[in-house]
């Protein structure tokens, strides 16, 4: 697709992501990204990333994955007699919606004997939830005490210039340039989050493919009224 590439001011932190696609860092998620830096130098065993659907914590997960080789795991997955074999060799891992752990009395007990095995082993445990562990209803006092003591940091949905410059990123993965006033279209008009982004950036491709058109605001319009 040819057109104007687009010109706009993104003045974010650019970085590989080891495999995960380029990670760019914005006030949304910088204070997450810090934390993931400070690895393994951790104050406790755990670190909590949360914040709503969409905000890039799966990316982030990726991330830390890819610098320390841990498995990823969803809460289903717990399980007391399993536990040193759920560490690994890496002695690390990512539980995803762990605010559910606390769904299940036995859950909890998995999570909270995996806690203390990193602890004692030296391993991490990187946390991804909606909310921050204040809100979560957790039954046992032991494990509250623990996760309310780990450090928990907010990603909060992409502002304007992150959303842009994931965007432009999204289309030059897919070598399609396109005009600076379809990226500010789509910053102002699209659901903010890096899931509606991929989504939005697939669709636009697909149908300036199957129409044989560059991709301009007036197939933004309609792509985003079927959506």
């Amino acid at each position: 697709m040819s057109g104007t590439p687009a010109q706009l001011p993104l003045d974010l932190g650019h970085r590989p992501a080891m495999g995960a696609g380029d990670f760019l860092v914005a006030p949304s998620n910088e204070s997450a990204v810090a934390w993931l830096d400070r690895w393994p130098n951790w104050p406790a065993p755990a670190l909590v990333i949360w914040g709503p659907a969409g905000c890039g914590k799966t990316h982030l997960a990726q991330v830390w994955r890819a610098r320390t080789q841990a498995p990823r795991i969803t809460p289903n997955d717990l399980d007391v007699t399993a536990l040193p074999d759920l560490l690994g060799q890496a002695n690390a891992i990512v539980i995803d919606d762990a605010e559910t752990c606390t769904l299940d009395l036995k859950t909890e007990r998995a999570l909270f004997h995996l806690y203390n095995l990193a602890r004692e082993s030296g391993g991490h445990l990187l946390l991804t939830a909606s909310t921050a562990p204040a809100y979560w209803t957790i039954g046992l006092p032991d494990l509250r005490s623990r996760l309310l003591a780990a450090p928990a940091v907010s990603v909060g949905p992409p502002d304007d210039a992150l959303l842009a410059a994931i965007l432009v990123k999204l289309f030059a993965d897919r070598q399609v340039r396109v005009g600076a006033d379809v990226i500010e279209f789509l910053v102002t008009h699209m659901e903010r989050s890096f899931d509606a982004a991929r989504r939005l950036v697939a669709d636009l491709d697909a149908a300036a493919l199957a129409a044989r058109r560059r991709i301009t605001v007036p197939l933004v319009r309609s792509v985003l009224a079927r959506e």
